[in-house]
């Protein structure tokens, strides 16, 4: 008898033939065409095993689902499943622990510098055929190498960055509910601050951390304000993290010297959003997870867990969730 597995997100027909590719024995693939929670119960009603990866899925669409045994995130990050309500229904809940670490903590870098030298700002302007040298631009630029740079959130994703952060000569501060042990701080060259101290002291400060009560609207205007007015702000974790309306203010005041996101609290972005007119930030349409060359490795990753519970076994420890 085959099971059903469904990924929630509209995806394209390669990609589905990706995933297919993939699948374990005795199971099936289908995926979502169109956005919305009617969509999403009805592609979800007759499936044992869901996907999601960015789109939100609440209690009302896994109410929907009376064969569903597990809501697997693509991805990390939970906030956007309703956990409470699986948990009461009996559904699992797991996520890829560390399988997206090396191409968001790469993204991270990347925004970094796209903000820091006005990458983003001469790209578009030369494509519009404006050759925008260092008279016209909207800022100064800097230079990664030698700067102090904070990280919020030093999971696998914060520690990846870390480590890429060694060639630039870069001191590197870290916030996280647990220190480290001291060995382990000194292989990846990082000190243990407290966010008020990271927002004090660094040049750039780097999101890496989960949406959760705690982190929930941590940069607003106040967290802004003790920045160094050349500081830089790079969120690759989620968009509830920054008070978008806050740090709007302060980029159109010049509070601080640029940012850069990948996330944002709606999403997908509106086409009308101010954060689109700022010439000091950086957006991207959440990309920060998405490389090919990860694609095989996190899929694989999935699709163990929902074998375990195919099988009639628990999910592995450090990717169960509920």
């Amino acid at each position: 008898m085959t099971e059903t597995v469904v990924v929630l997100d509209p995806i394209s027909e390669d990609s589905a033939a990706r995933l297919r590719s993939l699948l374990p024995p005795g199971l099936v693939l289908t995926h979502g065409t169109a956005r919305g929670d009617e969509h999403l119960k009805e592609i979800i009603a007759g499936a044992e095993y869901a996907i999601a990866g960015q789109v939100g899925v609440n209690g009302d669409v896994l109410r929907a689902a009376p064969k569903l045994k597990l809501l697997h995130k693509w991805g990390v990050g939970v906030d956007n499943l309703d956990v409470d309500t699986a948990r009461q229904l009996g559904i699992k809940v797991a996520r890829t622990t560390g399988s997206n670490a090396v191409p968001v903590a790469e993204f991270t870098l990347g925004l970094t510098l796209a903000a820091l030298r006005c990458i983003a700002f001469g790209h578009a302007e030369l494509k519009k055929g404006h050759w925008r040298t260092a008279t016209a631009m909207p800022m100064q630029t800097y230079m990664l190498s030698g700067k102090t740079v904070g990280i919020i959130g030093f999971g696998a994703i914060g520690q990846t960055v870390a480590k890429l952060l060694k060639g630039f000569g870069c001191t590197i501060l870290y916030s996280k509910r647990t220190k480290l042990p001291a060995v382990e701080e000194a292989a990846l060259g990082a000190r243990f601050a407290t966010v008020p101290e990271i927002l004090a002291q660094s040049d750039v400060i780097t999101l890496n951390c989960p949406l959760t009560p705690e982190t929930s609207g941590l940069i607003d205007r106040a967290a802004i304000r003790a920045m160094k007015k050349t500081a830089v702000l790079v969120n690759v974790a989620r968009g509830g993290v920054v008070v978008e309306s806050d740090l709007i203010e302060a980029l159109k005041a010049r509070e601080i010297h640029a940012a850069a996101m990948d996330v944002f609290e709606i999403e997908p972005l509106p086409s009308d959003s101010p954060l689109l007119g700022l010439d000091n930030l950086v957006v991207t349409p959440h990309l920060a997870a998405i490389a090919a060359d990860n694609f095989e490795k996190a899929v694989n990753q999935m699709f163990g867990n929902i074998a375990h519970v195919a099988r009639g076994e628990p999910v592995p420890e450090r990717d169960s969730v509920v």
